[in-house]
C-alpha cells in the first residue's frame, strides 16, 4: 500500500508543481498549438486556442515514470515485467504522438503523420509488447499476458493457441494490435476539448487501478492459503505492480488536469492522448479484462463510435450527415452547448461507465464465491 500511495502522490506533485517550468520551456521552444484558419475549420471558436502550449503529455509521462519508480523503491517492491510493459506502451505510443505533434509544430500545419503511419508506429510498439507478454512466467506459471480473449478473466474456449502455434501467435498479435490501436485512436479523437481526455482518463484508469488491486487481494497464489477463496481467484502475473503504475498515471493526470482544465493553459497533444490509450490497452491486456474495456473506457468508445457512425452514414446516404460534426462533443458544440458543460457532462458519463465496469467485475467475483 505504501508503494501505491507514494507513486500516486509523487506523480501528482510532479505534474502539479513542475508544469509551470515545462510551460516556460515549451514557449521558448515554440511548441504552440496549430489551429487551421477560421475559414478552413468547421468550428471557428477553436481559432482562439492557436498558440497555446501543446505536447503536455510529455509532462505526465515523465511524472508517471518518476512516481512509479519512487513508489517501487519506497515500498521495497521492485518493478515487475508487467509494470515495465505498461511503461513501454505509454512511452512508445507517446513517442509516436510526439513525432506527429512535432511535425505539426515545425511545419505549422494541422496535419502531421498520416493515419497509416501512426498505425504503423503503434504496431511497431505493440509487437514487442505482445511477444514479451507471453513470456517471463512467474513461479506459478503465469505470464504477463494471456493467449485467451478475456472479459472479467480469461474465457477458456477462446484460446488462440488452440488453432496451432503459428496461427495462434499471428492471431494473438493481431488481437493485441487491434486493442492497442483502437484504444489509442479512441482517446485521440476524444481529445478535442479542454480537459476532456485527461479528466475521462482519471476515471477510466482509476477504475482499472481499483480492479487490479482487487485482483491482488484475490490472487490465486494468496487464495491457496484459504480454500474458500479459490473459486474466485485471479491468475494475473503482477496485479499489485499494475495497481502501482496505474495509480502513478492517475496521479500524474490529476496534476496535469489542474493546468489542462477549461480554459486550458496547456494541451496534451497527440503525445498525451496516445500515451493514455497505450496505458488503457496495456492494463486491459495484462489484467485479462480486454472486452470489459468497452464499458470501462466507454466514454472513449462513444467518441470514436460517433466518428465511425458519421462516416458510415455519410457513405450510405451519399453526402448526408448524422451529426453536425464528429466526434460527438463537437456536434454538441455546434448545437450551442458551452465547452465547460460538455466537458463536465462527459466526465460524469466517463465516471458512470468506468465504475459500472468495476461493479460488474465485483459481481462476477461474487457469483463465483
Amino acid at each position: 500500500m505504501r508503494s501505491l500511495l507514494t507513486a500516486a502522490a509523487i506523480s501528482l506533485a510532479f505534474t502539479l508543481f513542475l508544469t509551470p517550468v515545462f510551460l516556460r520551456l515549451f514557449r521558448r521552444w515554440g511548441w504552440g498549438q496549430v489551429i487551421r484558419t477560421p475559414e478552413d475549420i468547421h468550428n471557428p471558436s477553436h481559432g482562439a486556442k492557436r498558440g497555446t502550449p501543446t505536447m503536455g503529455g510529455v509532462i505526465f509521462i515523465a511524472g508517471t515514470v518518476v512516481g512509479y519508480l519512487i513508489g517501487c523503491f519506497v515500498g521495497n517492491n521492485p518493478p515487475s515485467i508487467s509494470g515495465l510493459l505498461v511503461l513501454w506502451m505509454m512511452i512508445g505510443f507517446g513517442a509516436v504522438g510526439f513525432i506527429d505533434d512535432f511535425m505539426k509544430v515545425r511545419q505549422q500545419k494541422s496535419l502531421g503523420l498520416s493515419g497509416w503511419r501512426k498505425i504503423l508506429g503503434q504496431v511497431i510498439v505493440i509487437v514487442p509488447f505482445a511477444v514479451i507478454g507471453l513470456n517471463f512466467p512467474n513461479p506459478a506459471g503465469s505470464t504477463p499476458a494471456s493467449a485467451h480473449i478475456s472479459l472479467f478473466r480469461d474465457i477458456p474456449v477462446l484460446n488462440f493457441m488452440a488453432l496451432g502455434l503459428v496461427v495462434g501467435w499471428l492471431l494473438y498479435i493481431v488481437w493485441v494490435a487491434l486493442i492497442g490501436v483502437a484504444a489509442s485512436n479512441s482517446v485521440n479523437v476524444t481529445d478535442g476539448l479542454d480537459g476532456l481526455a485527461a479528466g475521462a482518463g482519471i476515471f477510466v484508469i482509476g477504475a482499472l487501478s481499483l480492479m487490479s488491486f482487487w485482483q491482488f487481494k484475490q490472487l490465486c497464489a494468496r487464495a491457496a492459503l484459504d480454500p474458500l477463496n479459490q473459486p474466485g481467484c485471479y491468475e494475473v502475473r503482477d496485479p499489485f505492480d499494475l495497481a502501482i503504475v496505474s495509480a502513478a498515471f492517475v496521479g500524474a493526470l490529476i496534476g496535469f488536469l489542474w493546468w489542462n482544465a477549461p480554459k486550458a493553459q496547456l494541451f496534451m497533444g497527440d503525445v498525451g492522448s496516445m500515451a493514455i490509450g497505450g496505458v488503457v490497452a496495456a492494463m486491459g491486456i495484462l489484467m485479462h479484462v480486454e472486452l470489459l474495456l468497452i464499458l470501462v473506457a466507454g466514454v472513449y468508445v462513444i467518441a470514436s463510435g460517433s466518428v465511425i457512425l458519421q462516416r458510415g452514414y455519410f457513405k450510405l446516404t451519399r453526402g448526408r450527415r448524422l451529426f453536425l460534426m464528429s466526434p460527438l462533443h463537437h456536434h454538441l458544440e455546434m448545437r450551442g452547448w458551452p465547452e465547460i458543460t460538455i466537458v463536465v457532462r462527459m466526465w460524469i458519463i466517463a465516471g458512470l461507465l468506468a465504475f459500472s465496469g468495476v461493479g460488474l467485475f465485483y459481481v462476477e467475483w461474487l457469483s463465483r464465491t
